[in-house]
């Protein structure tokens, strides 16, 4: 199924049901007074989280939801059914945006975190409502309320804890598909991931982290070039950003280029994402020789002397076991902070 990360629907609330306009009417009481019920409420729609979903493909296929009315009352004093809710079924990570207001309504992060998003209208009063001392047979009834009516975006963001970033082919699917579950298409082409694939990477038998592999970005991307900014929001809830560099790219001016290239890419999107704690990884060192590689590694040093830098091969599997350790002690840390 193809990736689809977001989607505006029309959602409704149900409509209550109008009060009831009745006399009791039985043999011998001629008189037996108003006995009208009240309408039931209408129904509400909830939005929930699971877990198990990765797409919001159906609310492009369906755009409008309502739920059920509420029924009206009816006599002896019998209340009308209220409507029944609505469920909707979202991936974790959904945010609910007011596609009117761009208000934020609700970030279901949490598996079976539910949200309401709109609720039922209210039910009418039935004529028994009124009945007085002064007023023994009223023929006042009141309509049910009109439930809500909000258009709703839904935006899907990637829920984990490391981010993939890296011009196309530097690596990323493959890395992804060594160290985890994740079954990424793979090929010899630029962007082969045209959207994120999420791995699980096991540290041991009772602790893991997940990682997410983004489209590769180029030049211009925040300004909606090559694959444009579809999926670096994405990245806006990791810990850790792994940028991959291939080390064929070029020479170490190169590669320094191409690094500060895709940065003012996320700096031009979001300074927050900019400024979050990223890693370098150099990929792909089966293809040059080990003295190459020492001699690389003393310059690489220098040129990103502020950033934890490693070099892998997920053909050789070089390499692997150390970045993911790291990465296990360092979420674990940010754990024990909170």
């Amino acid at each position: 199924m193809r990736f689809i990360d977001e989607a505006v629907i029309e959602i409704s609330s149900g409509d209550g049901g109008n009060g009831c306009l009745s006399f009791r009417r039985e043999k011998f009481i001629p008189k037996g007074g108003p006995d009208g019920g009240d309408g039931g409420k209408g129904g509400n729609i909830n939005f929930i989280a699971n877990e198990s979903l990765h797409t919001l493909q159906d609310f492009k296929l369906k755009r409008k939801y309502k739920a059920q009315n509420g029924r009206q009352g009816k006599g002896k004093n019998m209340h009308g059914k209220d409507g029944a809710d609505t469920i909707l079924e979202v991936p974790l990570g959904t945010l609910l945006i007011n596609d009117e207001t761009d208000e934020l309504l609700c970030d279901l992060t949490e598996s079976n975190q539910i949200y309401t998003a709109v609720t039922g209208g209210k039910g009418g009063l039935g004529n028994a409502r009124f009945k007085t001392s002064t007023n023994r047979a009223p023929r006042k009834t009141t309509e049910g309320k009109i439930g809500e009516i909000v258009k709703v975006r839904l935006e899907l963001k990637v829920l984990a804890d490391v981010g993939l970033l890296g011009k196309p082919n530097a690596g990323k699917s493959t890395l992804i598909s060594k160290i985890s579950s994740a079954k990424p298409k793979i090929a010899d082409y630029p962007f082969t991931t045209l959207s994120p694939n999420l791995g699980v990477v096991k540290l041991n038998s009772y602790s893991s982290f997940v990682i997410a592999d983004i489209p590769g970005l180029i030049p211009g991307a925040s300004e909606g070039i090559g694959l444009g900014i579809d999926f670096l929001k994405h990245l806006s809830r990791v810990e850790i950003l792994l940028h991959l560099i291939d080390i064929e790219e070029g020479n170490l001016k190169e590669i320094k280029k191409n690094y500060d290239n895709i940065n003012k890419e996320l700096k031009a999107f979001s300074n927050e994402l900019n400024q979050k704690e990223q890693w370098v990884v150099i990929s792909k060192i089966d293809k040059i020789s080990e003295d190459k590689i020492k001699s690389i590694k003393k310059e690489v040093k220098k040129l990103f002397s502020k950033k934890n830098v490693f070099y892998v091969s997920s053909i050789s599997g070089a390499g692997l076991e150390d970045i993911i350790q790291s990465i296990g002690n360092r979420l674990a840390s940010e754990k024990n902070k909170i």
